[in-house]
């Protein structure tokens, strides 16, 4: 059999939990062994639940992570930059700033350039968040580094970031 042809009928165990059999059964995925999405699917299940692991100490959100970081990299941004920045529904992200500027943790502020609008900046509080929520997430990365190689863990940044 050739190596594509023996790669197609690999299957993957889906037990979550290990049983005391020795081993689990194994499920033939089918043609989903030959689908990118399913596996940048269950690659993305496994980094937000070791992510949202990682940060529940802090009790900070990926969502939440990614507006703080980006505010805390671009003061003054206003709620619609945000939103397409980060690929967020707008209402969405109101329901976002309101949470956490009832931590203390962000401010928005009438904008000195255009009055209809706000310009968003961390409090001091939430710099000091963001600061203890880098570490966190820096660890994680260590993780998918480990996980995936830092050779492949390059090439899937700069293949996704290019998209």
């Amino acid at each position: 059999m050739s190596d594509a042809k023996h790669a197609s009928k690999r299957a993957v165990s889906l037990r979550k939990t290990p049983q005391k059999r020795t081993s689990a059964p194994v499920i033939d995925l089918g043609v989903l062994n030959e689908r990118l999405g399913y596996f940048i699917r269950r690659a993305q299940l496994w980094v937000f639940q070791d992510f949202i692991r990682r940060l529940s100490s802090i009790d900070i959100s990926p969502a939440e992570f990614s507006v703080l970081v980006v505010i805390g990299a671009n003061t003054g941004l206003s709620q619609a930059e945000l939103a397409a920045t980060l690929g967020i529904e707008r209402a969405r992200l109101v329901r976002l700033l309101h949470r956490l500027e009832k931590r203390g943790l962000t401010q928005r502020l009438p904008s000195s350039a255009d009055g209809r609008r706000h310009a968003l900046r961390l409090t001091a509080d939430g710099q000091k968040l963001l600061v203890r929520a880098k570490m966190l997430a820096a660890q994680h990365e260590g993780a998918l580094k480990e996980k995936f190689g830092a050779e492949r863990h390059r090439l899937l940044l700069e293949s996704l970031r290019s998209l």
